[in-house]
């Protein structure tokens, strides 16, 4: 498996006219090998060059398993692991670098010439990611189903006065019993008049009569994340309410009907814009449709009007169009989907109507 993934970053490399790459990545490193490592503020790499095996530089406080797809050269606090790099690289190629070398790295190894230049090679890489493996694909769905069986759970935490952060403060404690390992990102929960801030922080607001509940939440299981919105009403939803959920929910679902591969990124994009601005609400939609998803929670390459590219079979990425209209409320409904050979799987298969909670 792991060797595949590396062949793909050496035929990705080779398209760039490039042999060899310093990955500095943790996920990426993991992807490639097996080993994950937060390195802090010490130095990290995978060295893919043609003469040698994949090998992880890796500082003497961390381990790495027996099994590792790679070789590991190890150094301690007083070492230099800079020289490792230097005496793994040729110094007559240009190195690929990931975009995720932190300066204070990559600077010394310009001055000491190191290589014969230094591109930034990070879609050598990400390109690889983006197209999941058969093991990755059940990884995901297994990731999306805890999640859809959370938010079952979750809308029952909603009552009458209970803040956004006593109610965001209990969903870790329900992923763990459902087998997850935890957040896969710190999780929104909105209320009323919060949720048309996309990116609100949990806070001490408490729940009223007529407030809609926005929930965007994810879960990180066997390393894979899961990413999720449901927008729910506590107490009987007006009819602004009914109208702006069911026009979200439209563009949500016309934008999956699109995905297939050789689809453009940005077709799909405005495939949901249009059916909201059809409704009049083309100005409170005021983000991207989505973006990939893996090892990370937002992977590269988005779905965007900005984005032409095609998408492929085994891309898994997120349809979340919303409606956000300050003072009011918002309304944002996320799917996430993998696509096959002639178009999609849909991840998700929480209930996406309007649903009364409370």
């Amino acid at each position: 498996m792991y060797e595949q993934r590396v062949d793909a970053v050496r035929r990705n490399l080779a398209s760039r006219d490039l042999e060899q790459m310093l990955v500095c990545d943790p996920r990426s490193i993991q992807y490639l090998t097996g080993v994950y490592a937060e390195p802090g503020e010490r130095f990290l790499g995978l060295i893919i060059a043609p003469s040698i095996p994949p090998t992880l530089v890796l500082n003497a406080l961390f381990t790495a398993p027996a099994d590792a797809a790679c070789a590991v050269r190890s150094f301690t606090d007083t070492d230099d692991p800079l020289a490792i790099v230097e005496e793994l690289c040729d110094p007559d190629a240009p190195l690929g670098c990931d975009k995720n070398l932190p300066a204070r790295f990559l600077l010394p190894l310009m001055d000491r010439g190191a290589a014969a230049g230094f591109v930034l090679a990070s879609e050598a890489v990400d390109d690889a990611r983006a197209i999941k493996d058969d093991a990755e694909r059940e990884l995901m769905r297994a990731a999306s189903a805890t999640n859809d069986a959370a938010m079952g759970r979750f809308r029952q935490l909603v009552h009458e006065d209970v803040t956004e952060a006593d109610v965001a403060g209990q969903l870790e404690a329900i992923y763990r019993e459902l087998g997850a390992q935890g957040h896969s990102f710190t999780p929104i929960v909105s209320f009323g008049a919060n949720a048309a801030d996309p990116h609100h922080e949990p806070d001490d607001t408490p729940l009223a009569s007529g407030d809609v509940v926005l929930f965007d939440v994810g879960c990180r299981r066997d390393e894979y994340c899961s990413d999720m919105t449901r927008t729910f009403v506590f107490g009987e939803p007006t009819e602004k309410q009914r109208e702006v959920h069911d026009t979200v929910r439209r563009a949500n679902e016309a934008a999956r009907e699109l995905v297939a591969p050789g689809v453009r990124f940005c077709d799909i994009d405005a495939a949901a814009r249009t059916v909201i601005e059809e409704a009049g609400y083309g100005p409170y939609f005021t983000h991207r449709l989505g973006h990939q998803i893996g090892l990370d929670v937002h992977e590269p390459g988005d779905v965007s009007a900005a984005h032409d590219a095609p998408v492929e079979a085994g891309m898994v990425f997120s349809i979340e169009p919303g409606i956000y209209l300050p003072g009011e409320f918002g309304v944002r409904i996320e799917d996430l989907v993998l696509v096959t050979d002639d178009g999609c799987e849909v991840l998700n298969s929480y209930p996406r109507e309007l649903t009364a909670v409370g």
